[in-house]
């Protein structure tokens, strides 16, 4: 250790441990559902698990749709070893997020030298960040910003005290790792690589060029080549559905996301720039944050829930602020501790712990709000079907979460995250749609009976596909349950069926809560007397 970790470093990590476990208890809703995109994961974590290898159904081709592929592999390990999904899921999310936490504390007080206070004020601004929320929805995405930050440090390390082949090795292999839990890895890290070069130039970085070309080129390839070959396309699924051109909307929405998750820290690389010392490691530290930022202007921002794409940057701007505010000292005087009286000791103490306390609210207000997520009635009616899954039934749904994850059915991801042909063709059509045959055509439109079908987009065009084809089959409208006409959920359920009857009874009668609510859904079906 570093002759400044002392014990009092351990103390303070011990205490930022408890108090993540202590703040997750106290304000993190553990008892909900999975979050609807967070469960798509979880059906290939499963499947996984029960070695029929990564299929969205059982029994067909294998698909990735599951973007954190590492995260999902992990997840179903732990499922092999007997814990059950949901809890292998969360746990390691929240170890994730406690390391990663640790991992703050660590670099500025082992590379930066920064006071002990101020790590753990750095650190805490993460224990009340978004982090736990992912946790608590199911996302995989504290796990990729522990990687990432485990490469950055390695990185920061490079940069503050030079190149070592172990160094540089550690940097490459956790760089690698990243990439293998989501494709963006390659480019985050990637960016960090330049960042190296760009501060300590070509001569002084080499072992990190070698190793990082070399190890991505070779285990990297190999990996390309096995995925391709299993999946049958180079990119995950999603890709090729979320993919688009320049985007400036995309842009700017990564942009906001970024702004918001990191404010309080972000004026620290402004500051960066003032001083001739610290202007050369302010470029270079912004490389992976704007370069990442950039990096999602062609891709589509959907499934984005609470900025998680862009959560991988908040630890990496906190491991990365301090050294960029340290040199303004001195070209301003600031007089020493012991050269202030008690009323100005008092009142520095009081604005200190103001601003403080003002930070650490900003970040746990908004976390909160943007958290927040309710009971899903998606979940109820995935509960009802799982009683009739041995009967090998078929859903076509919009909604690819909860009611595949948890009824067990074949199912028809009608927007083409989880079905190669609809991602690779435009979208579905009516008659990919009659090789299925669903019991049941599920779909979230943004109209209801009693309210017109308006719309332009590729959605409005696939839910209307969808509409037609329930319509024209004669399949019976057993529900629209919504919490405003404009915002609903169509079930249709066929009627050539045994237990097609009593389906429709079922899912009448369940009490459908709204997700984007909390409160109790309206059938407009009933209303409208359909």
């Amino acid at each position: 250790m570093n002759k400044r970790f002392s014990i009092i470093d351990v103390f303070i990590l011990i205490f930022l441990l408890l108090f993540t476990v202590l703040f997750a208890v106290k304000f993190v809703d553990f008892s909900l559902a999975p979050f609807e995109d967070a469960a798509i994961l979880m059906r290939y974590a499963l499947h996984f698990a029960k070695g029929y290898g990564i299929v969205w159904n059982i029994g067909e081709k294998p698909v990735d749709g599951a973007t954190d592929f590492l995260f999902m592999i992990l997840v179903g390990l732990f499922v092999k070893l007997g814990l059950s999904l949901e809890f292998a899921t969360r746990l390691i999310g929240f170890l994730s997020h406690i390391i990663t936490v640790l991992l703050v504390y660590i670099t500025m007080r082992r590379l930066f030298f920064a006071g002990f206070l101020l790590s753990a004020f750095t650190s805490l601004y993460l224990v009340v960040g978004p982090g736990l929320y992912y946790v608590s929805a199911y996302f995989g995405t504290t796990f990729f910003a522990l990687w990432a930050s485990i490469s950055w440090y390695f990185a920061l390390s490079i940069i503050v005290n030079g190149e070592t082949r172990d160094k540089s090795l550690m940097f490459v292999i956790s760089s690698f790792i990243t990439a293998l839990i989501r494709p963006e890895g390659v480019i985050l890290t990637g960016l960090m690589l330049i960042s190296i070069v760009y501060i300590n130039g070509i001569k002084k970085s080499r072992f990190s060029i070698y190793f990082w070309i070399g190890i991505f080129l070779s285990l990297g390839g190999l990996y390309f080549l096995w995925r391709w070959h299993y999946f049958g396309f180079p990119l995950p699924n999603p890709f090729y559905k979320k993919s688009e051109t320049i985007n400036l909307g995309n842009f700017l929405i990564s942009a906001r996301n970024t702004i918001v998750l990191c404010l309080p820290f972000l004026p620290s690389f402004i500051i960066g720039l003032y001083s001739q010392k610290t202007i050369q490691l302010t470029i270079g530290l912004l490389i992976p944050i704007l370069g990442f930022v950039t990096a999602f202007i062609m891709i589509s921002q959907e499934m984005n829930y609470l900025g998680r794409y862009q959560y991988v940057l908040l630890p990496i701007v906190l491991m990365s602020w301090w050294p960029l505010v340290k040199a303004i000292k001195e070209d301003f005087y600031f007089p020493k501790w012991n050269q202030l009286n008690l009323q100005k000791r008092i009142i520095l103490i009081l604005l200190i712990t103001g601003l403080s306390i003002g930070v650490i609210c900003y970040q746990l207000i908004i976390s909160q709000y943007k958290g927040r997520y309710y009971r899903d009635g998606r979940y109820d009616v995935a509960l009802i079907l799982s009683s009739y899954k041995d009967k090998h039934f078929t859903i076509a749904t919009t909604e690819a979460g909860l009611l595949p994850l948890y009824s067990g059915w074949k199912t028809l991801d009608t927007w083409g995250l989880n079905d190669q042909w609809i991602a690779h063709n435009g979208g579905i059509t009516e008659e990919y749609l009659s090789q299925f045959q669903p019991h049941i055509i599920m779909f979230h439109a943004y109209f209801s009976p009693l309210v017109p079908c308006q719309g332009n987009d590729a959605w409005f065009e696939m839910v209307m596909i969808l509409k037609r084809y329930a319509e024209k089959h004669k399949y019976v409208l057993a529900a629209v349950f919504g919490d405003s006409p404009y915002d609903t959920h169509y079930y249709y359920i066929r009627n050539d069926f045994p237990e097609s009857t009593e389906i429709i009874n079922r899912i009448r009668a369940v009490n459908y809560w709204w997700y984007g609510t909390g409160r109790k859904a309206i059938n407009y079906a009933l209303i409208a007397g359909k």
